[in-house]
């Protein structure tokens, strides 16, 4: 790779570093929001809501073809985004 096109990575790479930062934050919000919800369900039943999985698919898909943002990249990501708080609340469900 060329000094030009390596510096070009570095400040990218910079880019992507700050960016994530600010997924963090964001991730931390949804996070609580996600605990509140988890207060309000009774039965660890309720955990898995297939119908919100399937909406919530629904709408990224749309939201990323209005915005030119390959649809399979936001699947992946918040397949594995839902997967993870399911787990999360799994391990975190406490009986009323």
């Amino acid at each position: 790779m060329s000094p030009s096109n390596k510096e070009k990575l570095k400040v990218i790479r910079n880019k992507l570093d700050k960016l994530d930062n600010s997924l963090i934050k964001i991730i931390k919000k949804r996070t609580n929001l996600v605990k509140q919800v988890l207060k309000l369900k009774e039965k660890k039943k309720q955990i898995v809501d297939n119908d919100r999985i399937k909406k919530i698919l629904s709408n990224i898909r749309k939201k990323s073809i209005n915005n030119n943002i390959d649809p399979k990249i936001t699947k992946r990501i918040w397949l594995n985004m839902i997967r993870a708080y399911i787990d999360f609340e799994k391990r975190n469900f406490k009986k009323k």
